[in-house]
């Protein structure tokens, strides 16, 4: 694996010399779970400090990187990890359980992630990702193939949030995916069988045998699914 990013290390070694701190893969490339062509590699970056020239001189590597169809990195300074774990409990959480040091140090080794700001995180981010896939299924609604695709690709930001949920109802969270989904599915109750069917459009490249009245039948059961989640968390604000 660090050879198949050792030119994009090395361009940052160029760039930033000693003051590259680290560089972290984490997501599904560092789970297991990860699919060529569908997943991401998502990387951050850890410098000592950062500043606008720090910015700039990064852009030739990033340009290139971004060409290839990844992600723009995401920076932080060392002592920012330290300082800005308890303000995004639900990433800095899947970094520690999944990730690989591509270079330098373990930034995100003994970490204290507070869980103070978790069950409102997950809320938040669970009912602002409910109101987007309401939105953009408008325009997928008009052939089975933007339906199909919606579903497939949402879903990996939802089990993200699932893994959140989870850890807050203290339980051993699991890494992949499939396993998340499936432990959420047992601890609430949920209908398993609509997840399996959009795994199984995901990861067979959306070629599922699905007609239209069939497409929106499984998005009218997911979006009921997700729904079920949000009222979960919210109960547990409430209690």
């Amino acid at each position: 694996m660090k050879q198949h990013f050792q030119p994009f290390i090395d361009d940052l070694r160029a760039t930033h010399g000693e003051n590259l701190a680290s560089v972290v893969l984490y997501g599904s490339a560092a789970a297991g779970d990860f699919m060529p062509g569908r997943s991401d590699y998502n990387i951050l970056i850890a410098l000592n400090k950062i500043t606008p020239k720090d910015l700039r001189e990064a852009h030739a590597c990033i340009r290139e990187w971004h060409k290839l169809g990844h992600p723009v990195p995401v920076f932080f300074t060392v002592s920012e990890i330290k300082n800005a774990a308890d303000v995004f409990p639900i990433e800095f959480h899947q970094m520690q359980v999944t990730h690989k040091v591509l270079y330098g140090i373990d930034v995100l080794e003994g970490l204290s992630v507070s869980d103070r700001f978790l069950r409102h995180q997950i809320e938040y981010e669970l009912r602002s990702k409910l109101l987007l896939l309401r939105r953009q299924y408008i325009p997928a609604s008009a052939s089975v193939e933007g339906m199909k695709r919606l579903m497939g690709e949402s879903l990996t930001s939802f089990s993200a949030l699932f893994r959140a949920l989870l850890l807050m109802k203290g339980l051993n969270a699991p890494a992949t995916k499939h396993e998340i989904v499936a432990l959420t599915v047992r601890e609430l109750g949920l209908d398993g069988i609509t997840f399996e069917k959009i795994f199984s459009i995901r990861e067979n490249n959306f070629a599922a045998d699905l007609n239209e009245a069939g497409a929106n039948e499984l998005f009218g059961d997911y979006l009921l699914q997700i729904e079920r989640v949000i009222d979960a968390v919210d109960s547990i604000g409430r209690s």
